[in-house]
């Protein structure tokens, strides 16, 4: 699939123990796994052979900018460099300076003005990694940005990446859950996180066969579910979790 620009397109998890962390969520999500390192260890998650997402170790807690574990999502666009200047221009930060993967991607870590973090990324293939539709387990089905202040989180993102607006759900004491379009398809939502959550923080949510299985599966392998089994006003079902190093992750699935 082309690589749509501002849209994300690749997943990484910054963790402690890339090794045993491959292996809760292969048994979990049901991932194949590859090393692909070069100089530094690489693992790919793969669905069918072909790479949707990748591990990464945290030496002495920071990798590339990234100041503690956890998932973070690639944003591509057209221009890496010029796109690190337009986040500075907005008020984020740019966490390490555009560098090359050879052959593969040019990239940049960043945050938005309220801290979450996230890559900038062009890959130098013409196409972009797999997608797979809404019962395809082993893709991300949804992205959600908890932010400091959801409104001016947006409008930080829309006027980068020309996010448009759709559905806003009325959540109560909670506020606006707004959901935004990317090339037009409605890829993820905007809100103020809850009063809990100590820091801005991007969510990534993972596709899995069954909700209630895969909690199952989660229980079994080490990890602990938080928030979950759980209905969303779409039909779906999710949960939210840690995994057995403290690393946050969300499953989806449209099966309880």
């Amino acid at each position: 699939m082309a690589q749509a620009r501002g849209n994300f397109h690749w997943y990484e998890l910054v963790t402690p123990d890339p090794s045993g962390a491959g292996a809760f969520y292969s048994k979990v999500v049901g991932w194949g796994l590859q090393d692909v390192g070069q100089g530094m260890p690489y693992t790919l998650l793969q669905v069918d052979g072909k790479g949707v997402a990748g591990i990464a170790p945290a030496p002495d807690g920071e990798r590339a900018g990234i100041a503690r574990p956890g998932w973070f999502g690639y944003i591509a666009v057209d221009d890496v460099d010029g796109f690190a200047v337009k986040v500075r221009e907005a008020g984020g930060k740019v966490l390490s300076e555009p560098m090359d993967i050879p052959g593969i991607l040019r990239f940049a870590t960043v945050a938005d003005p309220q801290g979450a973090v996230f890559f900038l990324y062009k890959g130098f293939a013409a196409e972009g990694p797999p997608t797979g539709g809404p019962d395809d387990a082993g893709f991300f089905g949804w992205r959600e940005l908890w932010a400091g202040d959801g409104a001016k989180a947006f409008d930080f993102y829309s006027g980068l990446f020309g996010w448009t607006k759709a559905e806003a759900v009325d959540m109560g004491p909670m506020g606006t859950y707004q959901t935004f379009a990317a090339d037009g398809e409605t890829v993820g939502a905007v809100m103020t996180k809850p009063p809990n959550v100590p820091a801005p923080v991007w969510n990534y949510y993972i596709q899995v066969d069954s909700i209630g299985a895969a909690a199952e599966r989660v229980k079994a392998a080490g990890g602990t579910v938080l928030m979950g089994p759980q209905a969303v006003p779409n039909g779906s079902w999710i949960i939210q979790g840690l995994d057995p190093h403290g690393v946050a992750f969300c499953l989806l699935s449209r099966k309880a």
